[in-house]
């Protein structure tokens, strides 16, 4: 199979690579870039593990060909944090104990920040709805909602 050449910004910087069509962004993060933060979990889009933001949007990066994010800007959890200042967002699921086995935090993170950017100010069932698509195993959820609460009040205050 013939390659060609994808470019896409990453966590700010530019990046060119040459893959073969069929290779999804989830490949090329954890293979190619070694950005592990991005989880491979389901491989079919059911978990929302490997969500990431493209042009601010949260998309599955195991069902995103990676030729097809082409002068896109890509957000990963790596790309939040400023040195090392957690972004609002990671810092409140510290806080709030919405860490357990860690294996759906970055997704979760990075869909509460899209919802957060579109609504600073979203309600307790429109924290539900945003984060509908990402599935957690260890915290029923209540703590993580919490969590994008009290990040959307940090970040009110000019938290970031």
């Amino acid at each position: 199979m013939s390659k060609e050449i994808a470019r896409f910004t990453i966590n700010g910087r530019e990046c060119e690579l040459l893959i073969e069509p069929c290779t999804s962004l989830l490949e090329v993060l954890r293979d190619h870039l070694e950005l592990t933060g991005t989880k491979s979990s389901c491989g079919v889009g059911e978990c929302g593990s490997c969500t990431v933001l493209i042009d601010n949007k949260p998309q599955l990066s195991c069902l995103t060909l990676a030729i097809t994010v082409q002068g896109k800007n890509i957000v990963t959890i790596e790309g939040l944090a400023s040195g090392n200042n957690l972004h609002p967002i990671q810092q409140a699921f510290v806080d709030c104990g919405a860490v357990q086995c860690g294996f759906c935090t970055p997704g979760m993170i990075l869909t509460a920040k899209a919802l957060l950017d579109d609504n600073p100010n979203p309600s307790r069932d429109e924290v539900k709805e945003a984060l509908s698509g990402n599935l957690c195993r260890c915290t029923g959820y209540v703590k993580i909602v919490d969590a994008v609460l009290a990040a959307a009040q940090i970040m009110k205050k000019g938290g970031a």
